[in-house]
């Protein structure tokens, strides 16, 4: 697999900003929001970027939450993470939720996500009979490792 040697941006609004770091070596790139709004507590929403990506084939982008948002705010990716196909051209949207018990504000320029490329195998499903043997778990079910 070719490792890409940058993500392709378009600005799809004029006060979008194009993702950066924050840090050299951050897998990270920050997502930031191009409009403002208040989210109530439990509410979702659609909050857009202004930016479009071309995801290299071979690859995938994963929305994740930003940690300080989380944990000082209650702020989260619903979906988390979201995922953005390669071949998807459209506008990035981050589906924000409020978990705390008090209103939030999202603020124009706030970074509110992060993108991160990850390369992906892009297998076809095949129906079998039966499923090889695992090495421990087996059919154990959810929590069977133990705590």
């Amino acid at each position: 697999m070719t490792l890409p040697e940058s993500l392709p941006v378009k600005r799809v609004r004029p006060d979008a900003r194009v993702p950066a770091r924050a840090h050299p070596g951050d897998a990270g790139l920050d997502l930031v929001a191009v409009e403002g709004c208040e989210l109530g507590p439990g509410e979702r929403r659609a909050i857009p970027t202004g930016l479009a990506v071309a995801i290299p084939p071979g690859h995938a982008g994963l929305v994740v939450p930003r940690s300080g948002l989380a944990l000082r705010h209650g702020l989260t990716v619903v979906n988390a993470p979201g995922l953005i196909d390669a071949g998807y051209r459209g506008e990035l949207l981050v589906l924000m939720i409020n978990l705390s018990a008090e209103p939030q504000r999202i603020v124009a320029g706030d970074r509110i996500a992060q993108l991160v490329i990850v390369p992906v195998v892009v297998a076809p499903a095949t129906e079998v009979g039966e499923l090889p043997a695992s090495d421990g778990r087996g059919q154990g079910g959810v929590g069977s490792s133990g705590r």
